[in-house]
């Protein structure tokens, strides 16, 4: 009979409006992103945020403010993984870290209804719509700019195909050129090939500027022995 004895109309209401509160705002930020084609679109968000809603409230009605503390941080790490879940790695690129962040901003929102806190719910769901949405422009104009190297901070390596027999000299060549050029290295290595030895020398520094390591590339072409020398960059973890 504890069903009946606990049944409290008040303490329902409260729980109606909380995830009432939860389910609208978290369709509002799926929305957005079921609009924007998404792995995790509308019914995720609105899941996500009526589950911490859920929880939370949960964890008032029966321990008051230390059982919603408390279940807070389950919430939490639970939804870290649930977020996880929606990163997938292709390559090089990695797809749907946005996405995984948008659920766990649901899931605060949740919890901020949960904890009857339905204007703090409402005020984080702007934020999250307006991050989602006016900063895309921002980001294109970034993305669209043009790079500069010597602003950049990333893993810069010189590549040259050597002949067996001159590999020595070559691997002195490269070092004294790229010191002259004040781009000292951090590692060189070396890989056999069918027909020659690659060199790899990868620079100490994080930012360059490409006219003087296409010098550099082009002084190392015209070596006896050399029969191809290239620069790249990668993105630094």
């Amino acid at each position: 009979m504890n069903a009946i004895a606990n049944f409290d109309g008040a303490e329902i209401l409260n729980t109606f409006v909380s995830l009432s509160v939860a389910i609208v705002l978290g369709t509002a930020i799926g929305a957005e992103r079921q609009y924007r084609q998404r792995t995790a679109g509308l019914r995720t968000n609105a899941l996500v945020a009526l589950g911490a809603s859920a929880f939370v409230d949960l964890g008032m009605r029966l321990m008051g403010n230390q059982g919603a503390t408390q279940v807070l941080a389950y919430v939490a790490s639970g939804v870290g993984f649930l977020g996880a879940g929606v990163i997938i790695k292709e390559g090089m690129n990695i797809r749907g870290l946005n996405t995984a962040a948008t659920i766990w901003c649901s899931a605060v929102m949740g919890a901020f209804a949960g904890a009857d806190r339905p204007a703090e719910a409402v005020l984080l769901t702007a934020f999250v719509l307006a991050g989602n949405t006016f900063l895309r422009p921002l980001v294109h104009w970034i993305e669209r700019a043009p790079i500069d190297e010597s602003a950049t901070e990333a893993v810069y390596e010189v590549r040259v195909a050597a002949s067996e027999t001159r590999r020595d000299a070559i691997r002195d060549q490269i070092i004294e050129l790229l010191e002259v050029a004040s781009y000292p290295i951090q590692d060189i290595a070396e890989h056999e090939r069918e027909d020659d030895v690659e060199i790899v020398a990868t620079l100490a520094t994080s930012s360059v500027t490409s006219q003087q390591l296409d010098a550099v590339v082009d002084s190392l072409a015209t070596l006896d022995g050399v029969s191809h020398a290239t620069w790249s960059s990668r993105t630094s973890d």
